[in-house]
């Protein structure tokens, strides 16, 4: 990962596919673009310090669990954007996200 770092800091553009990151691996990124099963988005943009932008965000939909101190991001990520939790929420992340403050 610090060669990826080090590549990003030179002012290039790095598209990177992880699955379950830790924690020091998940905030050594910038941004995310996340997408549910189908490709839609349901997630993009900066994660922000200790992915509290991010956190904020799905933290903001009613019915989203919080997130537990010290708990990995990413991992709550996935937990909490299932299809599962959309039906239980009534809501369907893509359309949440396209209507959202983080979108524009």
């Amino acid at each position: 990962m610090r060669t990826v770092r080090n590549t990003v800091d030179t002012g290039r553009t790095v598209v990177c596919t992880i699955h379950q990151p830790s924690i020091d691996i998940f905030e050594a990124f910038d941004e995310l673009l996340l997408m549910k099963r189908g490709g839609r988005v349901i997630y993009g943009g900066k994660l922000g310090l200790h992915s509290r932008i991010l956190i904020d965000y799905f933290q903001g939909i009613n019915g989203v669990p919080p997130i537990r101190d010290g708990y990995n991001p990413a991992t709550w990520m996935l937990e909490v954007t299932t299809a599962s939790v959309e039906e239980k929420i009534q809501a369907d992340f893509a359309e949440l996200y396209v209507t959202s403050k983080q979108y524009r």
